[in-house]
């Protein structure tokens, strides 16, 4: 911060943006400690889905594994055309000035095997067992992806916060406070230089007497 002239007009400005800093700190503070309480709720939840998934992965590619040993790559690109659409909406919402989206998904992931337009018997069980759990995955995919955006936003959030904080709290204010000092030492100085000033000329007008 630059150095400002030493008058009181300054130093009331700058008393001014003290008091406006440290209630910006106070704000910044409560903001960062709501988004960090929400942060922690919606954790340990988006934890488990992605424990979830990570099983289901485990589950999903041996099945599909196994359907590409007995179907063949082109064979089992056949039985998945057409490729379908998935329709998605996403709501948005704020958490403390911070924009996020509940995401909804509107067409139904699991399908029974009519569903997917399928013959009975036309596809045999390997390639069954693998189109349900890639279903599934995807599913919980779509499922999680709510609270996986949240933390993503809300984790960045908490960042440029404790940012802002640290600015505030070690920049800005110590800034002031050595601003303040050093105009308030100045102008002490110069009252009493005129004390001292004016003292002598009383006494150099008045003689001795004085």
């Amino acid at each position: 911060m630059a150095r400002v002239a030493a008058t009181r007009a300054n130093l009331l400005h700058s008393r001014q943006q003290l008091a406006r800093v440290r209630k910006g700190t106070q704000i910044v503070r409560r903001k960062r400690q709501a988004l960090v309480a929400h942060l922690f709720r919606i954790a340990r939840p988006a934890v488990d889905a992605r424990a979830g998934i990570d099983r289901k992965v485990v589950e999903a590619y041996p099945a599909l594994l196994e359907a590409l040993a007995i179907h063949g790559r082109d064979a089992l690109r056949a039985l998945s055309w057409p490729a379908r659409r998935i329709d998605l909406e996403a709501h948005p919402r704020q958490i403390w000035g911070v924009g996020v989206a509940d995401i909804e998904c509107m067409t139904p992931v699991k399908r029974t095997l009519e569903s997917r337009g399928l013959a009975p018997g036309s596809t045999g069980p390997a390639a069954d067992a693998a189109a349900d759990q890639f279903e599934e995955l995807t599913a919980m995919l779509l499922d999680a992806a709510s609270a996986e955006l949240r933390v993503s936003r809300l984790a960045a959030a908490v960042s440029q916060t404790s940012q802002q904080l640290h600015v505030l709290e070690q920049r800005l204010e110590p800034s002031l406070l050595g601003e303040i000092a050093s105009v308030r030492r100045t102008l002490e100085e110069r009252e009493r230089e005129e004390h001292l000033r004016l003292k002598h000329l009383l006494l150099k007008k008045g003689g001795p007497r004085a």
